[in-house]
């Protein structure tokens, strides 16, 4: 079994088997399916997110595989982004604790407790409402840098929206805001971002930014800074994945809204 916990858990839970401690928690509940189930509650006044991953059986792996995706078994995923993404000081998630036990990938248990993030909003909601906010260069940016940091460090997040990165609305006016990746159930972790998965996830930020009122201009300065080179650069040596960025993007595009996006 492993076992990781953090303040105020590792006091609390001192002398107690978390994993009956947090089969004990009850809270809000915001995911119930049958194999996971997410929650929040409040510890000492302060606000934290559940969630509980229970064994998936070898019926849903071997569907998963079958279908050329790769299962998720548990919370080490998202345990294991949330603190490699900490160690490159890109802005998401912080964990309270983290449990996992049974080696059987089928029949794993484990969770991980997150601290609340406050004070925030989707970047989704955020840039709906403010379609002409001179803020969004800004936020870009934050998000290309986001992304493009992930991906040099080999972490691909896998459901990359603008929906999981969620903006402090404090630090709107701010040079640098911050802004949250969030939702790293199904991240990954190599060496290198295969190409393909490296397409996929900024395709998905395109796809949904696109519903943002998003403008050329703006989708040049992601690319700007995702790849942190100049336009020219960027574009004459990887005109490629960018193309192949866009031809994902709008198929994704097609397929949800039944029609082509195009630039504000």
């Amino acid at each position: 079994m492993r076992v990781v916990l953090k303040a105020p858990f590792d006091r609390l839970w001192q002398k107690t088997d978390p994993f009956a401690a947090v089969f004990a928690l009850e809270g809000e509940v915001f995911r119930n399916v049958k194999n996971r189930k997410t929650f929040r509650i409040e510890v000492e006044g302060k606000g934290f997110f559940v969630k509980i991953h229970r064994g998936v059986g070898w019926k849903e792996i071997f569907k998963n595989l079958f279908q050329f995706k790769l299962p998720v078994t548990g919370a080490a995923n998202e345990y294991n982004a949330l603190e490699k993404l900490a160690q490159l000081n890109i802005p998401t998630m912080e964990s309270a604790a983290f449990a996992e036990r049974n080696f059987d990938p089928a029949a794993k248990e484990s969770f991980l407790i997150t601290r609340e993030l406050t004070n925030v909003v989707t970047l989704e909601d955020w840039g709906a409402e403010n379609p002409r906010s001179a803020r969004r260069g800004a936020l870009v940016r934050a998000v290309a840098e986001s992304a493009g940091t992930m991906h040099r460090a080999g972490i691909n997040h896998r459901d990359c929206y603008i929906c999981h990165y969620m903006l402090d609305k404090a630090s709107v006016e701010k040079f640098r805001p911050t802004v949250y990746v969030i939702d790293l159930h199904r991240a990954q972790i190599r060496k290198q971002v295969p190409y393909r998965y490296r397409v996929k996830d900024v395709a998905g930020l395109l796809f949904s930014a696109w519903s943002a009122h998003l403008t050329r201009r703006e989708a040049l300065r992601f690319i700007r800074s995702y790849s942190g080179r100049p336009l020219k650069v960027e574009l004459k040596e990887n005109l490629r994945f960018w193309q192949d960025v866009e031809v994902t993007a709008k198929k994704l595009f097609g397929k949800e809204h039944g029609t082509q996006p195009c630039y504000q």
